[in-house]
């Protein structure tokens, strides 16, 4: 009796599907029966049961939602895994990776990826005497210029595995083509260039069906949209890296003039604060320089300004400048992006400072819930609320230097730009000015509070 209820449950699809197709016959049946007699009402029974019949039947064949879920997350594993391989780009390590797990995925005998010289990896039968790095085919050269998925039949010798039987390496004789005679080429694209192939082999022509190109068109796709999110990365890499020479590019030349003169000045005067201020200065310089590092600890920011502030004060004079700093424990180690703050500063000093009396500057870092706030208050000349707020709007490339006075606002642009491209959604800067009583310049970087370390809360 257990055997037997244990049969039953496998079976249990099975009976299913054959009681509902045996009801469906004797109803198809009293169906006609009933028309053929002109009996309405088994016409409307016979009618109802057979449509029910149906919708039961069709939930039954419908996927089970565990088998569609099971099929959802191995579509995910395969595309998280893909994404992986190809984070360095298209390269033979990453692309042989890729072969290796779309393979299985498929009813080809063998898979290839190439880019548009050679073939950079292939898995599948006769992988052991493959002639990796070998020259891309004739077949492969035409799907890179078409950009079109196609399929191709007695491929050559310059196609599939390379094999040589034991035969005929005792009698020298050449590799022979593997019989992998039918192949589906699909194009990798970027930016609408093709970069490469993925090609799918099979022993016969039948196997190949809309199927087996729908999954090699698809693959082609999916390859290709991970291999865009690589250059989208470069791109953006190469973007930031050129916001930073633009920055560096912007070293005020009159600053470096006044602070020669500052320090050759001294060097009569006051010989040892001249030796301390060249030193700084050659620092400061030389972090300016730098470009190796995206992002520095705010540590790191904080002291290039404090640099700066003392080749001023030293032009200047000491009581000219005050400056301040308040810093949250735990965000001196928070990553930013390089000269987000010492621009700021550098602008009060140059536009904020009055004909006399001290200049006061306040640095503040504070964390706003997930947020982190930093912030350059000053209590010089301010600005308007129009000036303000021009400062912070995108302007034509071809507006002068000059549309603000002393040609203020690049620098706060260039640091509001790279804030929204570092941080996103939810960052910028915010100017808060009244003319005769300073200006506040605060930075929201979202989201990054939890990337303190030690943040005390």
């Amino acid at each position: 009796m257990r055997r037997l209820r244990e049969w039953a449950k496998a079976n249990t699809s099975f009976l299913t599907n054959a009681g509902l197709l045996l009801a469906a016959i004797v109803l198809l049946g009293l169906l006609t029966w009933g028309f053929t007699r002109g009996n309405l009402a088994a016409s409307v029974i016979s009618g109802a049961g057979l449509a029910l019949t149906i919708a039961m039947t069709g939930s039954i064949m419908i996927v089970p939602d565990d088998l569609r879920s099971q099929a959802t997350e191995r579509t995910l594993i395969v595309a998280s895994s893909t994404l992986r391989s190809l984070s360095g780009g298209l390269t033979s390590e990453g692309a042989m990776a890729v072969c290796q797990l779309l393979l299985p995925e498929t009813r080809a005998a063998a898979i290839a990826v190439t880019d548009t010289t050679e073939t950079l990896a292939y898995v599948g039968d006769g992988v052991s005497h493959y002639l990796a790095g070998s020259e891309i085919s004739a077949a492969t050269r035409e799907v890179l210029e078409s950009g079109r998925v196609q399929t191709f039949s007695s491929l050559g010798s310059d196609e599939g595995g390379i094999f040589m039987s034991e035969e005929d390496e005792r009698h020298g004789h050449k590799a022979r083509a593997l019989a992998l005679p039918v192949g589906i080429f699909a194009p990798l694209m970027v930016a609408d260039k093709c970069v490469g192939t993925i090609k799918l082999y099979y022993h016969h022509g039948r196997e190949v069906d809309r199927t087996q190109i729908a999954i090699a068109r698809g693959y082609a796709e999916l390859l290709s949209t991970q291999l865009s999110t690589h250059e989208l990365e470069i791109q953006a890499e190469l973007t930031a890296r050129a916001e930073v020479k633009a920055l560096q590019a912007q070293i005020n030349p009159h600053f470096l003039f006044n602070a020669l003169n500052t320090m050759a000045s001294l060097t009569r005067t006051d010989p040892a604060k001249a030796r301390d201020l060249l030193r700084e200065f050659s620092v400061y310089y030389r972090r300016t320089l730098e470009s190796s590092q995206t992002l520095i600890p705010l540590s790191e920011e904080l002291a290039q300004t404090k640099r700066y502030l003392k080749i001023e004060k030293a032009r200047f004079g000491e009581d000219r400048i005050i400056q301040t700093e308040s810093v949250d424990p735990g965000l001196e180690q928070l990553l930013v992006p390089g000269f987000i703050v010492q621009p700021l500063v550098e602008n009060a000093v140059r536009h904020a400072m009055r004909e006399e009396g001290p200049l006061r500057i306040d640095i503040q870092a504070t964390v706003d819930g997930d947020d982190v706030l930093i912030a350059v208050v000053d209590d010089g000349l301010g600005m308007t609320e129009e000036s303000a707020r021009k400062l912070t709007e995108e302007q034509p490339e071809d507006t002068p230097i000059s549309h603000n006075k002393k040609g203020t606002g690049i620098a706060i642009r260039n640091v509001a730009e790279r804030i929204d491209r570092f941080y996103g959604e939810g960052s910028g800067v915010e100017i808060m000015s009244k003319v005769g009583a300073g200006t506040a310049v605060t930075l929201r970087l979202a989201g990054v509070a939890s990337q303190a370390p030690k943040l005390m809360k």
